[in-house]
């Protein structure tokens, strides 16, 4: 059974908080009691050290994650230099930097480097080499050494399974299992996240993360599947604030927001 939120009336405000009534005749929270009902927590997704450094001080926040293609739509040059820059900022949350490697030695060589950085680094990894070649003893090698890696592009419950069985009894890590991606297949990934995190159940110091959302909506997915982390955008990070909300009000902004929109544009029939 997924997980249940507990929506109250408007005689029983939560923390003195007014319900808002919908037009269906149940009743919606305001977005920041909804979101406290959610246990899955969130990572941000970027590479703007100052959109990090602010993020850092949101309690919504629990870590975060980079990846070379968002570094490089950044403008970083200096991969080691940005990365010191940021851990010397941001020593409590986890911290996700990734190889860019596609040799087996220098993805090692590359990950031993970034994991020394700082006690809060999780080293992202990919499943597989551009040719397809599964990284999983590599996994095993630095996780079993101690090295905390996120083991990054996976998308089938084959490579989760694999990858579990190469952590379980290693460091602590994060297994990133591409949901939105998967979506974007025309698959419905509810289900294998789902079968995923029962899978890794085995490994207790490892942790799933719904990565590649699409929508606020895949926030309440991950928590109902009982996910342990998600990664946002800035871009979805910006709509938590719709979560939860009454849609007859959502219309009205919505018919509102057109209605100014063609105002300002100054169209005429």
């Amino acid at each position: 059974m997924g997980r249940v939120y507990v929506l109250h009336s408007k005689a029983h405000p939560v923390d003195g908080q007014v319900a808002i009534p919908p037009m269906q005749g149940t009743w919606l929270l305001p977005s920041r009691l909804v979101l406290d009902q959610i246990t899955t927590r969130i990572f941000a997704d970027g590479a703007d050290i100052e959109g990090i450094l602010t993020l850092a001080e949101d309690p919504r926040i629990s870590g975060f994650t980079t990846n070379p293609t968002l570094m490089r739509k950044a403008g970083i040059s200096d991969y080691a230099a940005f990365a010191r820059q940021l851990l010397e900022r941001v020593t409590h949350h986890p911290v996700s930097f990734e190889v860019f490697a596609d040799d087996v030695d220098e993805i090692r060589r590359q990950a031993l480097e970034i994991a020394s950085w700082a006690e809060n680094v999780y080293v992202k990894i990919p499943v597989t080499t551009t040719s397809g070649e599964p990284l999983t003893e590599l996994v095993r090698e630095l996780s079993g050494s101690g090295v905390k890696v996120n083991v990054t592009a996976m998308f089938t419950l084959a490579q989760v399974s694999a990858i579990t069985d190469a952590v379980k009894d290693g460091a602590p890590s994060y297994l990133s299992v591409f949901a939105g991606r998967i979506a974007d297949a025309g698959v419905d990934p509810v289900p294998l996240m789902r079968e995923a995190i029962q899978t890794m159940s085995v490994a207790a110091s490892a942790e799933c993360i719904w990565a590649s959302p699409r929508e606020v909506l895949n926030l309440v997915q991950a928590d109902s599947v009982g996910c342990h982390i998600i990664t946002m955008t800035s871009d979805l990070l910006a709509k938590l604030g719709g979560l939860g909300k009454d849609l007859g009000q959502f219309s009205l902004e919505t018919v509102q927001m057109f209605f100014r929109d063609a105002a300002a544009a100054g169209f005429k029939l």
